[in-house]
């Protein structure tokens, strides 16, 4: 397969202003950048996505990938991104099948800074299958105390959401941007260019595929909406967790892919809104119990 070619276009994560706390002291502090990058694709404008600006070729990459315009990375040739212009060229190898009809539909998700999903948001998911996978309690303690120890934008400046992808307690790869959905999406780019060798005795993946998510974990600090659930899904990612909580349709759409959807996962806290067959329970790992006062 041939991979695309693309433009290394980082812009500066954050930016300086001064303010005025509340002694009436001017100070100088850091906030997120946030910029617009307008998709065209074979010269046909896309979308306007705002974006941070750290991995701008992979949000478009992944952003295309969730939206199923495209369906392998080998489909296009080349994503340029020019920031002066604010702009990114992607240039495919033959053409979309019916551009023009399959983005004429537009839902406005509940992303922050309002995401979009083209056609209708139900579209392909009955035709999902998950791979079956077992993540422990002693696994999730380990993501959740290596995003608290991640270095992050969030910390520096606030103001932005961040999203991993693990594996185990590994994790691969920590994307953050104004909108979760636009981290998510950077993910999705950045699995696609990947190469995995196959576990002992597994028939090798398309080369088209890149990396596959069946013993994957995705994590996000915003909430489980349906739009983060069935991207997640189509990533192939069956445990998805979220310090935040979930969505009453995120939550329906889980329960329908059975995927294993866990949020408010602080500490030793978390819930398994749905999927916990697929959670190996290990509940002496979380302390004693707080009992309420008498």
């Amino acid at each position: 397969m041939h991979l695309p070619a693309l433009t290394q276009a980082r812009a500066p994560l954050t930016r300086e202003i001064d303010v005025v706390n509340e002694h009436g002291e001017r100070e100088t502090i850091s906030i997120p950048a946030e910029r617009a990058l307008t998709v065209y694709v074979d010269k046909q404008e896309l979308v306007t996505l705002m974006t941070l600006g750290a991995y701008p070729e992979l949000l478009v990459l992944g952003y295309l990938r969730n939206q199923r315009l495209v369906r392998s990375a080998g489909q296009i040739e080349s994503i340029t991104v020019d920031w002066e212009v604010g702009a990114a060229a992607v240039k495919t190898r033959s053409g979309i099948e019916r551009l023009k009809e399959r983005t004429a539909r537009r839902v406005i998700t509940t992303g922050c800074g309002q995401g979009s999903v083209f056609g209708g948001l139900m579209d392909e998911v009955d035709a999902i299958q998950l791979p079956e996978a077992v993540l422990t309690q002693a696994q999730l303690y380990g993501i959740v105390n290596a995003i608290r120890l991640q270095e992050s934008t969030y910390k520096s400046a606030g103001s932005v959401h961040g999203c991993a992808l693990f594996r185990g307690e590994e994790m691969l790869i920590f994307v953050e941007d104004v909108g979760r959905h636009n981290a998510i999406d950077t993910i999705a780019g950045w699995m696609w260019l990947q190469d995995e060798a196959p576990a002992p005795g597994a028939e090798r993946p398309s080369p088209a595929a890149g990396m596959q998510g069946g013993d994957k974990v995705f994590y996000t600090t915003g909430r489980l909406t349906s739009e983060m659930v069935i991207k997640s899904a189509q990533m192939g990612v069956p445990v998805v967790v979220s310090r935040s909580g979930i969505t009453q349709m995120g939550h329906e759409v889980a329960q329908r892919l059975g995927l294993c959807a866990i949020g408010r996962a602080t500490n030793r806290h978390f819930l398994c809104y749905s999927g916990a067959q697929r959670l190996r329970l290990q509940p002496e790992l979380a302390g004693a119990k707080l009992r309420a006062a008498a």
